[in-house]
């Protein structure tokens, strides 16, 4: 059976646009992927369409929209995610437009559905005694307590993505003043962060103690595990919550929820507070648009707005005086 335009389209814009023209990473190509996988899945299950007959003109704005009813309603997807799949969908059309002008009008139509508005969570950060707090833990008496401690040390200090960290490698690191660790962000973005002492001398130790600190140890894994491969993301993931749930011993006031980018938000909180303009806490993270990096400056708000709510009443005015008394004032104000 000859294949379709849609099922040639769809593997062109993974396996090609999104690596050769987008220079999209693989894990945004595997998000992606599953977007179609559910797509596919939902015409086949739901609608009743052979996969090896499907045509992009089915895929219309009443398909489009019922599949993102279907994965609230079905799959209990929360808006954000609903939102995240319709995105890679119109990535997807605009690709397509592109290739084929006799679907434009088919391709503007779904691109004209809007996302859905959600409620923007608050940015989930650490405070300096609970980030302390789960820096303490590890036990530096073990190689492997020596690893997460540089591990930590390092997530935090270059605010980076999970992604990030674990693609670090013994050549993106530089101890030599100035110090600094090379990231290799989303669409594949280079970017160069620096280190603070503590964590330079820190590595040092690290890499002298396990060997990479010889030069044909350039290409080697920065960080590892047991079996001496590269540390996944879940493995990341495993080692923070360890800590986590040994310093909520120590420190109560350790509630929320921790994941490695709540390092990262901590990170672009504490460099905003301390009064590092908004554009480099916005290069500094690799953001690639500064709105991103205003979600920092609203959190910092609130937050300073909460402080004064707490000491609001306290004030030294006990009773505000009524402009409506002061008869000049309205006088000035009727001969507006």
């Amino acid at each position: 059976m000859k294949p379709t335009q849609f099922s040639i389209h769809v593997t062109n814009f993974l396996t090609h646009y999104l690596v050769a023209q987008r220079n999209a990473s693989p894990n945004t190509i595997k998000a992606y992927r599953d977007v179609f996988t559910l797509l596919l899945r939902f015409c086949r299950d739901v609608r009743g369409i052979a996969l090896e007959r499907l045509q992009i003109k089915q895929i219309d704005v009443a398909l489009v929209e019922a599949f993102l009813d279907y994965l609230g309603e079905e799959r209990h997807c929360s808006l954000r995610t609903r939102n995240h799949r319709l995105s890679a969908l119109h990535a997807f059309f605009r690709y397509v437009q592109s290739e084929e002008p006799d679907h434009m009008l088919l391709c503007q139509r779904i691109l004209a559905i809007p996302v859905r508005k959600h409620a923007h969570k608050n940015v989930q950060y650490l405070s300096k005694d609970s980030l302390a707090a789960i820096f303490a833990q590890p036990d530096l008496c073990s190689c492997d307590g020596r690893r997460d401690a540089v591990l930590l040390s390092v997530l935090y200090d270059t605010g980076a993505r999970v992604q990030e960290l674990i693609d670090l490698s013994v050549g993106d690191i530089r101890l030599d003043s100035p110090a600094q660790v090379r990231l290799m962000g989303k669409g594949r973005k280079a970017r160069a962060v620096p280190i603070m002492e503590v964590t330079v001398q820190l590595l040092r130790n690290y890499m002298h103690e396990i060997g990479l600190d010889r030069p044909e140890q350039f290409g080697q894994s920065l960080f590892r595990n047991g079996r001496g491969e590269r540390l996944s993301r879940s493995g990341v993931r495993y080692i923070l919550q360890k800590y986590v749930m040994k310093a909520r011993g120590t420190c109560p006031s350790l509630s929320q929820d921790v994941s490695p980018h709540t390092f990262r938000h901590t990170k672009g909180m504490h460099l905003l507070q301390s009064e590092v303009p908004l554009v480099i806490v916005r290069d500094f993270l690799g953001h690639g648009d500064l709105k991103t990096t205003q979600i920092y400056a609203r959190a910092n708000i609130e937050m300073k707005r909460a402080a004064l709510e707490k000491v609001g009443d306290s004030s030294p005015v006990s009773e505000l005086p009524s402009w409506q008394q002061d008869k000049d004032l309205l006088q000035w104000l009727k001969a507006l």
